[in-house]
């Protein structure tokens, strides 16, 4: 019996292990994590279905075609489209753009199903299996099999081999291993990121397709259940910290085990309904507390996800507030003058909008994303409907389903006080759906699928069964919201939120205290909707467990951020938004696919704009009320300095550059020119750009203006990577090595075969199996520098070498430097050690406040200049 179980155990737990390996292996490659992963799985199953029952192909093409032409494919065209901007975006955008995905890729599908008129493909579809149909059955080890389950574990099992043997044993698997441990390093040592990010998007892709053609004879052709999937994959990809693979497999087949023996040999927890079958969504919770505690900034951080600008804030109040004043009249007199159905639709519209009021207050200013809101609106929902039919008043009833709601919250935000970012994310869902399939599952809580009835609120003379009366009751409510997010942006706990927010270990040295201030936003989000799911249920009439179901905490999250969840504005219009497009496209005939659709293209259009239609249209309006005004480069200050001593046939040049970081200048037109066996010392104090200009010479930072020049080539618009791959190679300050390589993986990243770098240094040779992180500071620098022995580049620039090595390992750097320098390399050499500098330079430059004062040969440089380059004497 227990041998039966963990082998179907196995065989559904492969399925969680393919998807939960392409999740963590996308995710490792580019930083974003794909709730879409799911939606790829269903679209490759859904063309499987297509193939096998409509064109007639056989069962093994169309897999082959699903899995390994079509889902490449469509992760390729995603990481083009969409993926490769997120990468650079901020986490809220990050999530809400791949919900985005979910939402629109199922649709889309469907939608051209049944434009071309293909078989039907829905929840009551039943589609074969990739085996033989009807499946046959075997024994095994005692255990009843068929062919469909032994196809899926033995595709998982190759699938899971031939990835390992991509990742360790190809160059492009060492490339994107690279790219994962230090994407940085990488460009720099000559690997296209981007490129890179495309492979691993398109393998995720295929993984996922995989996944879901394997499990397609088991969830049919339901996109819910796909996303369901992707959870429980999430689950095997957490225990794997999202980085590991072969930990990721392992969990997801351990995970596929323990469900089918939860559900075999716990009788006992048949008394609580759901309980068995939400095994993945409590492990996935305790993993995510237990094993991946954010090391970075949570609840938001300043660098990704700062305030857009106030366009608006020039303009005097009245100006600010007619818009929204108009709005208010134009809705107060569509309510008063439209046919009782359409207010209605506007009454259910203002129901979610006071429910998107919630993200406004955790998202847009405590900067968590949380997808838990559905939760928080059923649960004060069904406690109030509980309440009153227990015989309770009314209004009691409506106080004690708020403060439910807002209880929840509070426990829902013990996760935040150790987690952050999209970790934070999973566990509030996670949190959601355990909701959903344990505590909403209760007869006595939710009374089963009969729920609760919930009255009409009495005003004395008049109550919320007439839709316009619903209407004024919700606008009076949203106002009063408006009113506390302001009070609460403008007080002193504003202040503490925006504080806890941008840098939480300033704001604790501060005297501030983050989790108190998380415990509130959390608290506060979740009793405003815990309020519009209890207007919810009075609109409806009723309460069941199924009315707001978990998932919606989805599409409401990309309906508010796409309308801007700064502000209470955007709730508003992300509202009347949600339920108006649907309606609208019912009135018109047109597919409801089309709407789902919409709202995965706001995902793409949010991956450029990030904050928002109505920051969007502020913007337009202040470039209308603007004119656009000629950007003036700074003007840079004459300094008296001698004329650049002229070189015959420099090498690599650096001509007028002008660099710096988002609105601060740090280069104010460098020139520097170095020459085939030449070292030049770039001298200076902290501060005066040296490293910049390393970083500009490498390609790691882009110009302002200028020109670079190699070999009398302009090289100015190359990326890193190539400039890499043309022979400049740069050791960045620190440690330029992958730590999470070995020492022979790191050599394999510059050079084909690292032997000759052993027989210059054995001391790598004996090390050649260990991490490059585990070496030292010392072995680290010379890892570094290693490849250029066997491989020179033509330019080599050495920033900070010898920072923080022993005298010793410092001379066996610089003899590196000497014997590079005969063999014809052009050196750019920044160093903090002006004697060890100066015993190898051919020429000398002194940086000061981004400008290169003094250029000169080696001999003409004396105390009296070095004091005036690093203490700013004249």
């Amino acid at each position: 019996m227990i041998l039966g179980y963990v082998l179907s155990g196995l065989v559904t737990g492969a399925i969680f292990a393919v998807m939960g390996s392409g999740l963590t292996l996308s995710y490792a490659a580019t930083g974003v994590f794909n709730f879409a992963h799911g939606a790829v799985g269903f679209l490759s199953a859904l063309l499987f279905y297509e193939l096998n029952q409509a064109a007639g192909l056989p069962a093994w093409l169309s897999a082959l075609v699903s899995v390994a032409l079509f889902a490449p494919v469509l992760g390729y065209v995603l990481h083009r489209t969409m993926f490769g901007g997120l990468a650079q975006a901020g986490e809220t955008a990050q999530i809400v753009a791949t919900i985005g995905l979910t939402i629109a890729l199922p649709a889309l599908g469907l939608l051209v199903v049944d434009l071309a008129g293909l078989p039907s493909a829905d929840a009551t579809s039943l589609p074969r299996g990739v085996g033989p149909h009807p499946a046959l059955s075997f024994e095994v080890l005692g255990a009843r099999l068929d062919t469909d389950q032994l196809i899926t574990f033995g595709f998982s099992a190759v699938a899971a081999a031939g990835l390992w043997a991509f990742m360790r044993h190809s160059p492009y698997g060492l490339r994107m291993r690279a790219a994962v441990d230090r994407r940085r390093l990488a460009t720099l040592r000559g690997i296209d990121a981007d490129a890179t990010s495309a492979l691993a998007w398109m393998l995720g892709s295929g993984l996922a397709g995989l996944a879901g053609v394997l499990a397609v004879s088991v969830l049919g052709l339901d996109a819910t259940a796909y996303t369901v999937l992707l959870f429980a994959s999430a689950t095997a990809a957490v225990f794997g910290r999202l980085r590991s693979i072969p930990w990721t497999f392992a969990a997801g087949l351990a995970l596929g085990v323990v469900q089918n023996l939860v559900a075999g040999y716990t009788d006992f927890l048949e008394e609580v309904t759901g309980l068995r079958t939400a095994v993945p969504v409590i492990l996935l919770f305790a993993g995510l507390v237990l094993l991946n505690r954010s090391r970075e900034r949570v609840a938001g951080s300043a660098a990704e996800d700062a305030p857009p600008p106030d366009h608006l804030a020039g303009l005097p109040p009245w100006r600010r507030r007619m818009p929204w004043a108009l709005a208010l009249a134009a809705l107060l007199g569509f309510t008063f003058l439209a046919s009782e159905y359409y207010v209605g639709v506007a009454a259910q519209g203002l129901v979610l909008a006071l429910i998107f009021c919630s993200f406004v207050v955790v998202t847009g200013i405590g900067g968590m994303v949380n997808l838990a809101q559905a939760a928080f609106a059923s649960m004060a929902a069904l406690t109030c409907g509980w309440a009153f039919s227990s015989g309770l008043p009314f209004f009691v009833a409506i106080v004690l389903g708020v403060l439910a709601a807002a209880a929840v919250g509070m426990l829902v935000a013990l996760p935040a006080l150790r987690l952050g970012g999209r970790v934070l994310t999973l566990a509030t869902l996670a949190m959601a759906l355990l909701a959903d399939q344990v505590l909403f599952q209760v007869d006595a809580f939710s009374n089963g699928t009969i729920g609760w009835p919930v009255p009409a609120l009495g005003l004395g003379f008049a109550d919320t069964s007439d839709p316009r009366v619903r209407v004024v009751v919700l606008l009076v409510l949203i106002g009063a919201v408006a009113l506390l997010v302001r009070n609460l942006e403008r007080s002193a706990s504003g202040r503490a939120i925006l504080a806890v927010r941008s840098a939480p270990a300033a704001a604790t040295t501060s005297g501030l205290s983050a989790p108190r201030t998380k415990i509130m936003l959390f608290a506060l989000a979740s009793a405003i909707a815990g309020l519009g799911g209890v207007l919810f249920a009075v609109s409806k009439g009723s309460i069941t467990a199924t009315d707001l179901p978990a998932f919606s905490g989805f599409v409401w999250l990309a309906v508010v951020v796409l309308q801007g969840v700064r502000r209470v504005g955007g709730a508003v219009l992300g509202g009347l938004v949600a339920v108006a497009v649907p309606e609208l496209l019912a009135t018109w005939g047109v597919s409801a696919h089309v709407g789902a659709i919409l709202f995965g293209a706001g995902g793409v259009i949010l991956a450029k704009h990030p904050d928002g239609v109505l920051t969007q249209l502020a913007e337009l309006r202040h470039r209308r009320r603007v004119p656009s005004e000629p950007v003036l480069s700074e003007p840079v200050l004459s300094v008296p300095a001698p004329p650049p001593v002229q070189v015959d046939g420099p090498l690599f040049r650096l001509e007028g550059v002008v660099a710096g970081y988002a609105d601060s200048t740090v280069l104010r037109g460098v020139d520097l020119a170095v020459r085939p066996g030449e070292v030049v010392a770039l001298l200076g104090a902290n501060g005066a750009g040296k490293s910049t200009t390393c970083a500009v010479a490498a390609g790691d930072l882009a110009v302002t203006s200028g020109r670079i020049l190699l070999d009398g080539e302009d090289v100015t618009a190359w990326p890193a990577h190539r400039r890499a791959r043309a022979g400049i190679l740069l050791a960045p300050e620190g440690r330029g090595v992958f730590p999470g390589l070995t020492v022979e993986e790191n050599l394999r990243t510059w050079l084909p075969d690292p032997d000759p770098v052993y027989e210059r240094l054995p001391q790598l040779a004996q090390r050649r199996t260990v991490l490059a992180g585990a070496l030292s500071g010392g072995e680290q620098q010379l890892l570094t520098l290693a490849p250029a022995l066997v491989r020179p580049p033509r330019v080599l620039i050495a920033d900070e070498p010898s920072l923080g090595l022993a005298p010793m390992m410092v001379r066996q750097v610089f003899d590196v430097f000497a014997e590079l320098r005969s063999r014809g390399v052009a050196l750019l050499l920044v160093e903090e050690k002006a004697t060890e500098a100066l015993a190898v330079a051919d020429r000398v430059a002194f940086m000061r406040l981004g400008r290169v004062t003094w250029a000169g040969p080696r001999s003409e440089v004396d105390s009296e200049r070095l004091t005036a380059a690093y203490l700013g004497v004249r």
